[in-house]
């Protein structure tokens, strides 16, 4: 598990505290990304390192805890769709919010991905060879 310390406040030091990691790996029948905090510049390389490293036939992004993306996240899963597409692989989104399906809606992104409500619903597609 990483650990990320807060930044020096304007009082002083915060106590390092244990925070999810942004991004972290969830193993099963099917690979699964499960994403904390918003996808942005800061943390892109990590997720696109990790997409990009993955080689399975479906790879699932949980972004359930993801309260917004920049236009640097909207690329980055621009690009995730694309790099498992052109290899007749599979990528579904679960757990998308308001906000940021209304992020992939203006950059017109929303339409290449299949959205589930959860990730059980996603296996469930994958299982029932719903893709």
């Amino acid at each position: 598990m990483l650990t990320f310390l807060r930044q020096k406040s304007v009082e002083g030091e915060c106590p390092a505290m244990p925070h999810p990691p942004p991004i972290e790996d969830i193993h099963g029948d099917n690979s699964v990304l499960r994403l904390h905090g918003p996808l942005i510049i800061s943390n892109l390389f990590d997720f696109q390192s990790r997409v990009r490293s993955n080689t399975s036939r479906l790879l699932i992004l949980d972004l359930s805890d993801v309260p917004y993306i920049d236009s640097t996240g909207s690329g980055a899963l621009a690009g995730a769709y694309v790099n498992h597409s052109k290899d007749n692989r599979k990528l579904a989104l679960v757990g998308v919010t308001d906000r940021v399906l209304d992020a992939l809606r203006i950059t017109r992104i929303d339409v290449f991905f299949r959205l589930f409500d959860s990730l059980a619903a996603a296996e469930e597609a994958a299982a029932s060879n719903g893709f």
